[in-house]
Order: structure tokens, then C-alpha cells, then sequence
């Protein structure tokens, strides 16, 4: 239901994503220096987006009354919950689910510029948008249909319960604002290690081969050197 039911569909739109302000200003990606997939898209999609949205997952799950209670005296043993209490871990499960596809919301939004904040740059790309909502449809259709709860293990929740994750994407949304200004303002100090400046960075084979393949070039009448 993640998988298939969100991240293809946001994945797939992102193809159509304007790019930001700035973007041809910046010196380009040296090809053996920096990995497209480096240690620093690691860092971000693990130990930090990822925990982000965990942390919100598992706080909307024990937020639930009575969740707290039921693991400190019966612990993860499903045999041993009575019938309400296995609706209370199943609305949490419920819960999980919409507070990770709020947090995968917030994720994509945010990933949409590197640096550039969002109030300036918006919602360009109205596939990924139309992608945002099929995921919210979903979510809404995996609690409120009867026919889901099945299959999925979900449970009705209230409007409240429903709402309440929303603040994870808010919350999200602002922490990855007040980064990309961090990463803005070391960006025109100059103060950011990892980015590599091109132009200084060694590239022996490439002028070598940029030289030998001048000498076979033939000159035009100016003394311009023409295509090989």
C-alpha cells in the first residue's frame, strides 16, 4: 500500500520537476569526484528525513489513549489484548500509516528544491501534485472504506485522529526550510566543505584528451578549430 500506492506514482512525477532559482549558477557536479548517490544522500535519506518521519510515526501511535497502558502491561502479544484493545492497536497501526504518508508528503515537497525555499518556489509541477493527491485519496480510502480494513489491517478513526498528523507534515515542512536557509546562507560564504569547486578540481585525463583530440581538429579559415 506505501510502495505501490504512493511512492510510484511521486517517484515517476518527479520527472516532470521544473528546476529551481540558481541552479545554473552553481559550479556542475565533477563526475569523479562527486557520486550522483554520494555519502551525503545516505546521511539525509536515513539518519535524518527518514528518522524525522519515524519519530512522528511512533509518537502519533503511542498518542493514542490508552496505547501507553496496553504495551506496558501486555507488551507486543497479541494474544493476550481483549477485543478493545486490539482496536486500539489497530487504530494505532491506522494512525502509523496516515502520519507516514504525511511525513512522505512532506519529504517530496521538500526534496523538490535543494536549496531554494518552497514560499518562493511552490508547486510548479502539477503531476507530482495530482501524485499528491491520489495519496491522500488512498490514505482517506484505507480508513474510511469498510473493504480496506481487511486486507490492510486499518480501522475507522476520528476526525480529530485524522487531522493530528497533518502536523507532522508541517512540521517537516519547516525543519527542511530552516535547513535550506543554513544551506543558503554557508553556500554564499562559501563555507560549505562538500562542495567541491570545479575548477580547481583535478581533471588530467579529460584536458589530455581535450588537447590530443585538438591536434586532429582541422581550422576554418579564421583559425577556429572545427568539429571532429
Amino acid at each position: 500500500l506505501i510502495d505501490i500506492g504512493t511512492d510510484i506514482w511521486t517517484a515517476i512525477a518527479y520527472a516532470f520537476q521544473p528546476a529551481e532559482s540558481k541552479l545554473m549558477a552553481r559550479a556542475p557536479r565533477h563526475p569523479k569526484l562527486i557520486k550522483l548517490a554520494d555519502w551525503g544522500v545516505g546521511v539525509y535519506s536515513y539518519c535524518y528525513i527518514g528518522v524525522l518521519q519515524c519519530c512522528f510515526c511512533w509518537i502519533m501511535f503511542f498518542s493514542l489513549p490508552g496505547m501507553i497502558g496496553i504495551f506496558n502491561e501486555k507488551g507486543a502479544k497479541d494474544e493476550l489484548y481483549t477485543t478493545a484493545e486490539k482496536l486500539i492497536v489497530k487504530e494505532g497501526k491506522t494512525i502509523y500509516y496516515w502520519t507516514l504518508v504525511m511525513g512522505q508528503i512532506a519529504a517530496a515537497i521538500s526534496t523538490t528544491t535543494e536549496r531554494q525555499s518552497l514560499f518562493t518556489y511552490c508547486f510548479p509541477n502539477m503531476a507530482l501534485n495530482l501524485a499528491f493527491l491520489f495519496e491522500v485519496i488512498l490514505g482517506l480510502v484505507a480508513i474510511y472504506g469498510s473493504f480496506m480494513h481487511g486486507p490492510f489491517n486499518t480501522a475507522m478513526l476520528t476526525s480529530d485522529q485524522v487531522m493530528k498528523p497533518v502536523s507532522a507534515l508541517i512540521c517537516i515542512g519547516l525543519i527542511e526550510e530552516l535547513r535550506k536557509y543554513i544551506f543558503r546562507q554557508l553556500e554564499e560564504r562559501g563555507q560549505c566543505a562538500w562542495l567541491l569547486d570545479v575548477a580547481k578540481a583535478p581533471d588530467t585525463e579529460s584536458s589530455d584528451e581535450g588537447s590530443s583530440g585538438s591536434e586532429d581538429c582541422s581550422e576554418d579559415d579564421n583559425g577556429k578549430p572545427l568539429l571532429c
